[in-house]
């Protein structure tokens, strides 16, 4: 999914989701989110993967990117119930 938010591509960002996630985001929010840490991706990063917990029947898995600029951290959750991705946040 950070890659495909990488390339500005749509339909491989939404394509892990189910059907809420995909019906729910559209090219120009991935755009906007792009507009803010592509620059931040491409300059490079490191994901460390943090572990899961269990929310309202999903698991949310957790990562921290570290980037090589060594500006601010985020925090990626990501929710998933029955294989699809419900959720994907950066923080």
């Amino acid at each position: 999914m950070l890659a495909a938010l990488q390339s500005g591509s749509l339909s491989d960002f939404v394509a892990p989701g189910d059907d809420h996630f995909q019906s729910g985001m559209n090219q120009a929010m991935l755009d906007s989110v792009r507009s803010k840490m592509a620059s931040r991706l491409n300059g490079g990063y490191t994901s460390t993967f943090l572990g899961t917990l269990v929310q309202e029947g999903y698991t949310v898995y957790l990562w921290k990117l570290s980037f090589k600029d060594g500006l601010d951290d985020r925090l990626i959750t990501m929710a998933v119930r029955d294989g699809k991705v419900a959720g994907f946040f950066l923080r």
